[in-house]
C-alpha cells in the first residue's frame, strides 16, 4: 500500500461575530435539524457525502456505536434539502468548556457547485453558536472549530475562510492512500 502526504488544517471562530453569512442559494433549499437520532440516516449522509473524498473513520461503526454517538446531549445533525432531497449536512459535537466542533460538513456530489455549501456552513456555524439554547445544561459556546484536509473538496478551505473561520494549526502526516468508497460502481463519475 502506498502512503501519501496529507495536510490537515484546523480552523476556528472565537466569537459569534466571526461568522460571515453566505448568500441564500436560489431555489427551494431548506436546512432542517434531524431531531430523531437515526443511525441509518446518519450513515447514509456520511457515506454519500464522504465516499469520494475518502471519509473512512466511521465506516466500521456498529449500529449501537452510531446510536450511542447520536444520542449524546448536544450532538446535532442539520441537513440541507434541495426540493425535498437531502443535499448535504453539518454535524455538531459539543466538547468541554463551551467548545463545539463541526465534526462533519459537506454536500453529496450531485449538489456541489450550486452555492449550497456556503449557506449550509454559515447556518451550521450559527447553530453551533446557539447550541446551548436548545440543550439546557450545556455551557454557552465560546469557540467553534473544525478541520479540513488536502483530500477534501477543492473549494473546502476557501469556503471555511469566507465564512469567517481562522486557521490555527497545520499538520502534515503520511497516510495510506485509499480508494474512494463509491456506494456502487461509477456512482461519482459523470
Amino acid at each position: 500500500m502506498t502512503n501519501i502526504p496529507v495536510t490537515t488544517w484546523s480552523l476556528e471562530q472565537t466569537a459569534p461575530t466571526d461568522r460571515l453569512p453566505a448568500a441564500v442559494p436560489e431555489g427551494e433549499v431548506r436546512i432542517v435539524r434531524s431531531e430523531v437520532p437515526s443511525p441509518e440516516f446518519s450513515r447514509f449522509l456520511y457515506t454519500s457525502v464522504g465516499g469520494d473524498i475518502r471519509w473512512t473513520d466511521r465506516l466500521g461503526w456498529t449500529y449501537a456505536r452510531w446510536q450511542e454517538h447520536l444520542g449524546r446531549p448536544g450532538v446535532e445533525t442539520w441537513v440541507a434539502h434541495d426540493r425535498g432531497t437531502p443535499a448535504g449536512y453539518v454535524e455538531l459535537d459539543p466538547q468541554d468548556d463551551g467548545v463545539v466542533e463541526i465534526v462533519y460538513f459537506g454536500l453529496l456530489p450531485a449538489f456541489r457547485g450550486r452555492r449550497i455549501g456556503g449557506h449550509l456552513l454559515s447556518y451550521g456555524a450559527a447553530r453551533a453558536w446557539d447550541l446551548a439554547d436548545r440543550w439546557p445544561g450545556l455551557a454557552r459556546t465560546k469557540r467553534v472549530w473544525l478541520h479540513t484536509c488536502s483530500l477534501d473538496g477543492e473549494h473546502a478551505m476557501d469556503n471555511y475562510l469566507r465564512r469567517g473561520f481562522k486557521l490555527f494549526d497545520t499538520k502534515v502526516e503520511e497516510e495510506a492512500e485509499l480508494a474512494a468508497a463509491d456506494p456502487w460502481p461509477g456512482a461519482y463519475r459523470a
